[in-house]
């Protein structure tokens, strides 16, 4: 069973770090891309970032620049998502999916979603 899962949520306040982690089973994330999204209830789910499967090209929203990094570990098929400076704008529930990704597009193609993980951040 192909799967993906976001894990790393909790509650900050404003200022704060969390680290979010994407796992994946039934396949090799070694071999894909990985893109971040967030989803507020009741709004539009927003694309934050995402890593080439070569980890050579990154994206980032315009809000998470200078604060969010995006990294993948290969040996543990694992892709992180370091959240700094983490202001309340950003609660959202947060989503991984494996996708292709471009440096200006952003994520693109996605075909595997993970369960979220609840990001809070208060102030």
């Amino acid at each position: 069973d192909v799967q993906l899962q976001a894990s790393g949520g909790g509650s900050v306040h404003a200022g704060g770090s969390l680290r979010l982690s994407c796992a994946a089973s039934g396949f090799s994330l070694n071999d894909y891309g990985v893109g971040w999204f967030r989803q507020v209830p009741g709004s539009v789910r927003e694309a934050v970032s995402c890593i080439s499967s070569d980890g050579v090209d990154t994206y980032f929203g315009d809000s998470m620049k200078g604060r969010f990094t995006i990294s993948r570990d290969n040996a543990k098929n694992l892709v992180y998502l370091q959240m700094d400076n983490l202001k309340p704008e950003d609660t959202a529930e947060y989503y991984c999916a494996r996708s292709l990704c471009g440096k200006q597009v952003g994520p693109h193609g996605m075909d595997i979603w993970g369960k979220g993980t609840l990001v809070t951040v208060s102030s």
